[in-house]
């Protein structure tokens, strides 16, 4: 199975240890075109642009990306609430269309309460889910209406529109590829309905199946199939002993005041997926390799000052590849990874994953053909 392979653009800050000012980084256009140009370079499919009020704005930073790259695509989050599916559907056809159709769309539909009410949002949480399916429906009406030349009308419980159309319509004719991802009973049936590929967080493997499982029950009840994705960071080196090395060295300015004021913070969060995510650090009271690493190299020390995904695949390039072929053979095709600093993340996970991964092709790093020099090293060729 051919698998597509995402990196992450970091737009709230990047940094060489967490929970630690030293090694950080300012993310401004200049950082954030270089790490969107490695990614494009070296092979992956995608990139990823959070959203969320530490985060620069994901439109805007995917359609100020477009011109520096040729093939990546922008998966770019949609909050329902925020913007009218009309104006969501021209956004989403003018960036596909500018593009040349290299838009995927994260549809994002919880959140922390406090940071929802700052945008003005006050729905309950089975309020925003029954909101988010009409959402989509009224979204994905307007933007195949520029091609069947017909006016969209929706009289809804939460959305209504009279007479909508697009002119402009999107490259890609059965509208982007809808990702969408949540843990909660609501968050389910919203993904067995409505999206194309239900992303998760990455959990334990067998927690993943158990997800895997019951989404593809719930979708067969609506006559549906889903693609499936899991969201997950990744340190990768030459040996396992030197990929955890990393990982402790990831950690290692974290102190316990640190830790205890983030997880204080994450236990007033109402997200079931965080929920499940702070478990797998015991809520931040797990420290040492051995109760951190929670199913073979798979890590949750990232969690100790991250929320969010906060789990890491950890080990030498053969392992990582092993890990990510557990997950594919459960029907996972789509991977978004990240590591800290993800410029140079984007590398080191790329020049040694991407040769070892099965129906893909290899990175341009390792196609060095007869006669070029590799490393400024000269030989018989280069000298004549």
């Amino acid at each position: 199975m051919a698998l597509n392979i995402f990196w992450f653009i970091p737009t709230f800050g990047d940094s060489q240890y967490l929970g630690e000012k030293s090694g950080s980084r300012i993310i401004d256009f200049n950082y954030s075109k270089q790490i969107a140009v490695a990614a494009d370079n070296l092979g992956f499919d995608g990139v990823l642009i959070p959203t969320g009020r530490l985060c620069e704005d994901p439109w805007v930073v995917a359609s100020s990306l477009i011109g520096a790259t040729q093939n990546l695509k922008f998966l770019v989050a949609l909050r329902p609430g925020l913007l009218q599916p009309s104006l969501a559907a021209r956004m989403t056809a003018t960036l596909d269309r500018f593009s040349n159709g290299r838009v995927a769309i994260n549809l994002v539909a919880g959140g922390d309460k406090t940071e929802l009410e700052g945008d003005g949002l006050y729905q309950n949480p089975e309020e925003r889910y029954e909101a988010a399916a009409e959402f989509v429906d009224v979204w994905r009406d307007i933007l195949k209406s520029s091609y069947k030349k017909e006016l969209v009308n929706f009289d809804g419980k939460f959305y209504k529109t009279t007479n909508a159309k697009l002119l402009y319509p999107p490259v890609q004719k059965t509208t982007p590829p809808l990702f969408f991802g949540g843990s909660s009973n609501e968050a389910r049936e919203l993904a067995a309905q409505k999206v194309d590929l239900y992303i998760t967080w990455g959990e334990r493997p067998q927690d993943v199946k158990e997800k895997i499982e019951d989404l593809k029950k719930r979708a067969s009840k609506y006559g549906r199939i889903l693609r499936f994705g899991v969201r997950l960071h990744v340190i990768v080196r030459e040996t396992e002993e030197e990929a955890w090395s990393v990982a402790e060295k990831l950690i290692s300015k974290l102190d316990d005041e640190t830790i205890q004021q983030h997880h204080k913070v994450l236990e007033k969060r109402e997200s079931i997926g965080q929920k499940r995510m702070t478990a797998l650090t015991n809520g931040g009271k797990a420290r040492s390799r051995e109760e951190l690493e929670i199913s073979p190299n798979l890590w949750a020390g990232i969690g100790l000052a991250r929320e969010g995904c906060a789990t890491a695949l950890v080990g030498s390039p053969q392992i990582v590849v092993e890990r990510i072929t557990e997950y594919a053979d459960m029907g996972v095709d789509t991977f978004v990874f990240s590591g800290y600093p993800h410029l140079e993340e984007a590398y080191k996970f790329a020049e040694l994953v991407f040769p070892l991964l099965p129906n893909r092709v290899k990175n341009k790093l390792s196609g060095i053909t007869e006669g070029e020099t590799f490393g400024g090293v000269l030989n018989d060729e280069t000298h004549k």
